[in-house]
């Protein structure tokens, strides 16, 4: 039922909770799990010209840790893994990533946002890919865990 799963992550902690039911329905389905960590322009769009290139190394750094652990985390269940960063704006680029990689399934965690997230983002990213998605969105409610 399930080949190509798609596990975007923030980086936060909870991802990791969210990725233990990602991998569980891959593990079952022979599936493929797709990490996609998407750097939020808008991040450093919003910072003085000067501080543009820094802040973009920094939150390609806290992407590519990121994209590590889910990665560790996965190969640790031996299942087949690919990750991704991408520059964008979250939603869409999940949404975009999903139909590039013909995606079965998104599953993603009710929040997760941390730090300059939690500032940046108005609203869900989860909501908006919930809305908009023509495929499953399994929503993983991580905020009693």
């Amino acid at each position: 039922m399930y080949d190509t799963i798609l596990a975007p992550t923030d980086g936060s902690g909870e991802t990791s909770k969210t990725l233990e039911h990602a991998v569980s329905i891959a593990a079952d389905n022979d599936a493929t799990i797709h990490g996609l960590y998407v750097l939020d322009r808008r991040m450093y769009l919003a910072a003085e010209k000067e501080a543009q290139e820094e802040v973009i190394e920094s939150l390609e750094t806290d992407g590519e840790a990121a994209l590590d652990r889910l990665r560790t985390q996965v190969e640790k269940a031996e299942v087949p893994v690919v990750t991704e960063l991408r520059k964008g704006i979250p939603h869409r680029d999940i949404l975009r990533y999903a139909g590039d990689i013909d995606a079965d399934l998104i599953v993603m965690g009710t929040h997760g946002r941390t730090g300059r997230d939690r500032i940046a983002n108005l609203g869900s990213v989860t909501q908006r890919v919930v809305e908009n998605a023509d495929i499953p969105v399994l929503v993983v409610d991580i905020a009693d865990e």
